[in-house]
């Protein structure tokens, strides 16, 4: 419910302007899986508990929370679909421009019947740019490159759908990498050209939050600030839910 890196000029406010949570119906809001806040500080965190050091992408923009996934990460379409539908009726209201879906489920169909990526056309024809998550199955079990693994809303044309890179630790591009872990294309059923395009993905620093599971089970990835803070205000994550929100900013 608060981050100092989501407060406004001069630390007022929250720029977490808003939540709607399509999984236990609370009205306060909460992260208890420390995923969304990750994804939120990508976007729009402006580094104040680091003087400015972990800036983000969009920094002045405001984060409309809608919560579909529980405290372990999981959920279903019509979970999904709800929040989806839920932006796109509150669109002009909250001047909702970009949903960003870090997340992703199994393609089992066309994405022409497919009720979650018909979700997200709803979401394009209505004027939201969509930008979701390729996935993280681009490795087989053994290691070896898998393709065909996009996941469902992103392996929809309407979508852009985001993989992952490697900056290596260092700015210049250069040395960039593919994340292995990025899944690959063509899609599933109707064998299109995904994902779109790719951004930096692997040990990306976010925001924590501390009182998700992340904050317990990954706390060897926490990383402090330059700030005096109640708790470590910084969380390493790697996937392409890290390089979706890279995209989002952008827009």
């Amino acid at each position: 419910p608060w981050h100092h890196d989501l407060t406004g000029v001069n630390g007022a406010g929250q720029r977490a302007t808003h939540f709607a949570d399509f999984v236990n119906g609370y009205t306060q809001a909460y992260d208890d899986w420390g995923h969304g806040t990750h994804v939120a500080g990508i976007v729009a965190g402006n580094g104040f508990d680091s003087n400015g050091a972990r800036n983000a992408i969009a920094p002045g923009a405001s984060i409309i929370a809608l919560k579909a996934l529980d405290g372990q990460g999981r959920g279903t379409i019509s979970q999904i679909i709800a929040a989806i539908d839920y932006a796109i009726a509150h669109k002009e209201a909250l001047n909702i421009r970009v949903l960003n879906l870090s997340l992703g489920a199994s393609v089992t169909e066309s994405y022409h019947t497919d009720p979650l990526t018909l979700a997200a056309k709803r979401a394009v024809d209505a004027g939201i740019v969509v930008v979701a998550a390729a996935g993280n199955l681009g490795s087989a079990a053994d290691g070896q490159p898998q393709y065909g693994a996009i996941g469902s809303p992103g392996n929809a044309p309407w979508v852009i759908t985001v993989g992952a890179s490697s900056t290596n630790g260092t700015v210049v591009r250069q040395d960039d990498t593919m994340a292995p872990f990025s899944s690959r294309g063509p899609t599933m059923y109707d064998y299109a050209a995904k994902p779109d395009l790719v951004a930096p993905g692997y040990g990306t620093i976010s925001l924590s939050d501390p009182v998700s599971l992340f904050y317990r089970s990954k706390s060897q990835f926490l990383l402090g600030g330059l700030l005096s803070t109640e708790y470590t205000p910084y969380l390493t994550l790697s996937g392409t839910s890290m390089a979706t929100p890279v995209v989002s900013g952008t827009v």
